[in-house]
């Protein structure tokens, strides 16, 4: 027999061997659900398909920000910010001699104005119309003009009657000049690294002619909630021209470097649960208001890098964002990890997001994002002596490539009492810059739609009920990366992190924080957090259902909130057997996570 032929044979008869050994792991270790994932009906196929791993996504997918956060910060009362002078007219010019004692006015003609229209402007002139009046009572019609602005904000802006006309004793059209109030410079002191015109130009667009103290006491509001500020102080002098004005800002920068250790157990079990993190956060970094992040997490499987960048490009708030994450990860749970299954994944972002409406109570914006996603997975390198690409759902050769781009809306609701938070994001899976095109779903084509919310109410000092809503709409089967992920501390806990990975799904929350100790040396309190979480889910494209599709749990956690340190620990009992291992805290419902923050 020819040496060539038994090497060839011995080849096969390997390659066999490691069919079998992956059809074993597969039909005997994973769950239906998750072999339903390939989409495929034939048997043959499913033979030779590897489907996803209980936990499928060993590369992480994106995650949409919170919506809202539980704390609704403080504003200082209005005459802590801006402190206006005492209200000021212009002065009237010196009427001639010879004045009649009275006289009647048909009508006041009233020039300079551009805020208010003149049937407005004749409401207020409308009494000293038709009767004969005196030359005080003439007097007061341009206090009454004036009053009118300064009810309305304008405190800068008067009226006047000019000299320079003639009165007769009846049929009288007497002209009013309004002088409207405007901003002649605004100084900006106590910056030490923020750019001055950062706050400046925030200013200036809540300034403009005619100067309005609302708007501007507004634009102070703002400020002052803004994470660069500590504090912020302005007041109105009067300039060199007749109804200018000189703002004289004062403020109090906050620390803007931030470094964050973190621990948790909210990885999926299949790279190990039990995550290490540290960021390094730089709000200020060139004095732009521009601000750099770097983060490193791993776990016993995995290595995480993301870096991101965020640039204000308009003195709206608009801001324009660079991301870049790079993830390695490898199977290390038992027994899969014979399997030798290990990933990569590189993936670049770039979002725009433009505030269209802004203030200290509501703010409503929008974005987009143009995302492109590379990952290759491979599996059995070290019994087949080379690695062999995992056909996982989607991918062509182990490799998936995503251009993506994102259409997201934002809007949130505030007050002293409760927050109201909405956001809206529309995906569109483009064939575009070498994407992976697979010939039918999943591929990197795609539409997708994901809607949460989240209700926050102060029910009492530190008592709070919080609300939270997720969901998801594909309208075909999607990659692994893009699909919804239920179970974990972020969903339904009492169930290991993304155990049903699914195209759409639903999921609805509902917890109370409830303090049992408060401890204000340490600026920190202890809050009771019983919860009820709830999920359900389904495929497209002819892809089974997992089973089952739904979870469901209540559960009793632990929060502890300070100046430094935030602190976790959630148990949650499932009502839903969803046959879990229980190798893990998370399969027994246990979940925790400890953050400490520096700021210097």
């Amino acid at each position: 027999m020819p040496a060539e032929y038994c090497l060839s044979l011995k080849y096969r008869r390997r390659s066999l061997s490691l069919l079998i050994l992956t059809s074993w792991f597969l039909g005997n270790l994973y769950p239906s659900s998750a072999i339903a994932q390939t989409g495929n009906t034939n048997p043959v196929t499913q033979a030779q398909t590897t489907p996803n791993l209980p936990s499928p996504d060993i590369l992480p997918r994106p995650q949409l920000p919170q919506p809202a956060q539980p704390e609704t910060p403080t504003l200082p009362p209005p005459e802590d910010l801006f402190r206006t002078p005492p209200e000021t007219t212009p002065t009237p010019e010196t009427v001639p001699s010879g004045v009649l004692d009275t006289i009647q006015v048909d009508r006041f003609e009233v020039v300079g104005s551009t805020v208010f229209s003149r049937e407005e402007l004749a409401a207020v002139t409308k009494e000293f119309t038709g009767k004969p009046i005196t030359f005080a009572e003439l007097l007061r019609v341009s206090d009454a003009v004036t009053k009118f602005y300064t009810d309305k904000g304008y405190i800068s802006s008067g009226a006047f009657i000019p000299s320079d006309q003639t009165f007769k004793a009846r049929g009288s059209v007497v002209r009013i000049q309004v002088i409207e109030g405007s901003v002649e410079s605004i100084e900006v002191r106590g910056l030490k690294r923020l750019n001055p015109h950062y706050v400046r130009s925030r200013i200036a667009v809540a300034t403009g002619k005619p100067l309005n103290v609302n708007k501007l006491l507004q634009a102070l509001q703002l400020l002052q909630l803004n994470p660069l500020i500590q504090n912020i102080s302005a007041e109105l002098a009067a300039g060199s021209r007749p109804g200018s004005s000189v703002i004289d800002i004062k403020v109090s920068e906050a620390k803007t470097f931030n470094a964050q250790v973190g621990l948790n157990n909210n990885r999926v079990p299949s790279i190990g649960s039990f995550q290490r993190q540290i960021q390094l956060t730089q709000a200020n970094l060139l004095g732009l208001g521009d601000g750099l992040s770097i983060s490193y997490s791993n776990t016993d499987g995995s290595n995480d890098v993301d870096v991101s960048y965020t640039l204000p490009v308009n003195a709206y708030n608009g801001t324009v964002q660079f991301q870049y994450n790079y993830t390695s990860s490898n199977v290390v749970e038992e027994p899969f990890d014979i399997l030798d299954i290990e990933g990569r994944s590189q993936d670049f972002a770039v979002t725009f997001r433009q505030p269209l409406i802004q203030t200290p109570t509501t703010e409503f914006a929008l974005g987009i994002t143009a995302n492109r996603r590379n990952s290759d997975i491979g599996y059995l390198e070290t019994l087949a002596g080379e690695r062999i690409p995992f056909p996982s759902p989607g991918s062509v050769d182990g490799q998936t490539r995503l251009s993506v781009l994102r259409f997201f809306q934002d809007w949130t609701q505030r007050n002293s009492r409760e927050v109201f938070a909405a956001r809206s994001q529309f995906s569109f899976g483009l064939d575009a810059f070498d994407a992976t095109n697979s010939g039918a779903p999943p591929d990197s084509r795609f539409f997708s739609w994901r809607g949460q919310a989240q209700w926050v109410r102060l029910l009492a000092p530190d008592t709070l009920l919080l609300l939270r809503t997720d969901a998801q709409l594909a309208d075909r089967a999607l990659v692994p990366l893009e699909q919804f992920g239920l179970g974990g501390q972020q969903t339904v806990r009492g169930y290991r992190q993304d155990l049903l990975l699914t195209d759409n799904a639903f999921f609805a929350s509902a917890e109370l924080r409830y303090p049992i100790l408060r401890a204000p040396q340490l600026g920190g309190v202890l809050q009771l957090t019983p919860f009820v979480d709830f999920g359900t889910t389904y495929n497209n494209s002819n892809r089974a259902d997992p089973d089952p599709s739904s979870l469901a749990a209540v559960g009793l956690g632990l929060l502890w909130q300070s100046d430094r340190i935030n602190a976790r620990f959630d148990w949650g009992i499932p009502l839903i057997d969803a046959n879990s291992r229980n190798n893990t805290l998370q399969e027994n419902g246990l979940y925790f996570s400890v953050v400490y923050n520096q700021p210097f």
